[in-house]
């Protein structure tokens, strides 16, 4: 994962001018990590609202499967993930 410092050097105003908070990167690199940068809006937006610990989690089980459609199974285990934060098993 990259650290907030890393982002904002390689940060280029005029190239990048609709980043502008670090979750918004945070969910571009997510977007790009599984494959799915049609969808980076729904990755922003929960990079906003979900806790990191949850959606760092998630990623790093999906970067550990062969599976053929990783935002799937991102989206699964993040929902997984939160049922058990919540205690609903």
């Amino acid at each position: 994962m990259k650290s907030v410092s890393d982002i904002l050097k390689k940060f280029n105003p005029l190239e990048d001018k609709y980043i502008s908070r670090e979750f918004q990167a945070y969910g571009i690199y997510l977007a790009e990590e599984l494959g799915d940068y049609k969808h980076r809006a729904i990755y922003i937006r929960l990079a906003k609202t979900i806790p990191r610990a949850i959606l760092e989690k998630a990623l790093s089980f999906v970067k550990d499967a062969n599976a053929r459609n990783k935002a799937r199974l991102f989206m699964w285990k993040m929902k997984e993930l939160r049922r058990q934060e919540d205690g609903k098993t």
